[in-house]
């Protein structure tokens, strides 16, 4: 039993509750709004005001464009029909060119130049994901016309 001096000072029923403490103030982040780019160190952590009011995470990435999705697309089969040329073309000129170079030097130089398109493709995507969308786009072109299989295109699927 308690005594009347513990009395006085709690109410009936504060032992079951559980103490309310005041909640934290949510901690503000660094935000910037549309069309505006923070550079500098910590630039990263800097996010989007977005049109509703709220702030978005700055490890979210907004979603690729449909214009940039469509042109990954098309110039991603591009290398694709680049590395089936550097098969054919490769394979193509393999009897002719054992007079000039050993059959082990051959086929690296064969499947370097195979993986090559992959590589390239590969290389830009994840170099340029923090960059403007140029910067990729250019890339991608870039190694459209470095990639050219050679041997496909000056000889042809039949050897000419």
């Amino acid at each position: 039993m308690t005594s009347d001096a513990d009395d006085a000072l709690t109410w009936e029923g504060d032992d079951d509750r559980p103490t309310q403490k005041p909640a934290p103030e949510p901690e503000k982040k660094a935000a910037l709004p549309r069309g505006w780019k923070a550079v500098g160190r910590r630039s990263e952590t800097v996010g989007r005001i977005e049109e509703d009011g709220t702030v978005s995470d700055p490890a979210e990435r907004p979603p690729l464009s449909t214009p940039m999705l469509l042109l990954i697309g098309i110039v991603g089969g591009i290398y694709l029909l680049y590395t089936v040329g550097w098969i054919v073309g490769g394979l193509t000129l393999h009897g002719s060119a054992m007079f000039l170079i050993p059959d082990v030097m051959y086929q690296i130089a064969l499947w370097a130049a195979v993986l090559a398109p992959v590589l390239w493709f590969g290389a830009v995507w994840i170099l340029t994901r923090r960059s403007a969308s140029w910067v990729r786009v250019a890339g991608l072109l870039g190694g459209v016309l470095l990639l050219v299989p050679w041997p496909f295109v000056m000889t042809g699927a039949v050897g000419a």
